[in-house]
C-alpha cells in the first residue's frame, strides 16, 4: 500500500483552512460564517492528525483533534442557538443587521 506523503496532507489541511477563512470573511450570513469556522477547525484537525501520524507525537495529535471536534460540536450548538435568537429579534440572520445590542 502506498503511503501518502506528509506534504500532500499538509496541503489539504492548508487549503481547507484558507477556504474557511475566505468563507468567514466574505459571507454575510451567520450560517455561512459558522461553516467557515468549521472548515478552519477541520483544516487544523487534519494537520494535527498528520503530525501525529508522521511525527513523533504518537497519539497526542489525534487526542487533540478529538478535543477540537468536541469543542466544535459545542460551539455549533451554542452558535445555532444564538442565530435562532438573533433571527427571532431581527427577522434575519444577516450579521450586518445586528450592529446594536438591545435587550
Amino acid at each position: 500500500m502506498t503511503e501518502i506523503p506528509l506534504n500532500s496532507v499538509l496541503w489539504v489541511g492548508a487549503i481547507l483552512f484558507v477556504c474557511g477563512v475566505i468563507c468567514m470573511t466574505t459571507k454575510r450570513n451567520g450560517i455561512g460564517v459558522l461553516m467557515g469556522v468549521e472548515l478552519v477547525l477541520n483544516g487544523a484537525n487534519i494537520n494535527f492528525v498528520a503530525f501525529s501520524r508522521y511525527g513523533k507525537l504518537g497519539l497526542d495529535g489525534q487526542v487533540i483533534a478529538l478535543f477540537v471536534i468536541v469543542l466544535a460540536a459545542a460551539e455549533a450548538a451554542v452558535a445555532i442557538a444564538i442565530a435562532l435568537n438573533f433571527y427571532n429579534n431581527h427577522l434575519t440572520i444577516d450579521v450586518d443587521q445586528g450592529d446594536t445590542l438591545r435587550g
